[in-house]
């Protein structure tokens, strides 16, 4: 189980002096003095000033605002206020500049290579009580609240429980085992997704999916 902690992450400051951005993934890893020689990049920045945005010719953005109030985006001379935890989709291509007319704002940013792959972004409202998995070619991105995360079992949950002196009434060995194998989350950090023991998110609050999937 991989989970990528936001607080170890270097924050790389724009060109114009507008935000950092702190990169949370890209495919391919390898380092490249160009700096999209990549064919999808999720990455989270902090915009403390109004200005232009970087242009990623060949890419499609999906740009979802996760702190503060409001985005006003501008693309291609078009207006588009963007409220929390509501993704908005534009072309890499475009002029594109933001205004923050209610203060400062931390928006997440999936960015995919025309072509090659499509990047989705979906809020989900977590729950204490059914865990939330994480598939391969996922990121489950803790947005707001308390949550932990644990590796699930290939073969999927027990169908009933077993006998066991040491485990309170109906609760199974595998369900036991799970419940010890938790590990906490913080705001920000983001869980890899697995088909193999597919990590499983519970807790309270509001978690972010990001799906790169090939393009057709």
């Amino acid at each position: 189980m991989e989970i990528i902690r936001y607080a170890e992450l270097k924050a790389s400051p724009w060109r114009n002096g507008g935000g950092v951005t702190r990169e949370l993934a890209r495919y391919p890893r390898m380092p490249s003095a160009q700096d999209t020689a990549w064919d999808w990049r999720v990455s989270i920045a902090e915009v403390s000033k109004a200005g232009a945005f970087s242009t990623f010719p060949g890419m499609d953005r999906v740009l979802t605002v996760i702190e503060g109030e409001l985005l006003l985006l501008s693309v291609d001379g078009a207006e588009h206020p963007l409220e929390k935890y509501r993704p908005f989709r534009f072309s890499g291509d475009a002029d594109s500049a933001g205004a923050l007319p209610t203060g400062d704002i931390r928006d997440l940013n999936v960015i995919t290579r025309n072509g090659a792959f499509k990047g989705y972004t979906s809020i989900i409202e977590l729950s204490k009580k059914r865990a939330h998995p994480v598939f391969a070619g996922q990121f489950g991105i803790l947005l707001q609240g308390s949550a932990t995360v644990s590796p699930g079992t290939a073969a999927g949950p027990a169908t009933g429980p077993t006998p066991d002196a040491g485990l309170p009434s109906g609760v199974t060995e595998a369900e036991a085992e799970t419940a010890a194998e938790r590990v906490e989350l913080n705001r920000y950090d983001a869980v890899v997704g697995s088909d193999t023991a597919t990590p499983e998110i519970l807790g309270r609050g509001f978690l972010v999916v990001v799906s790169i999937d090939p393009a057709a």
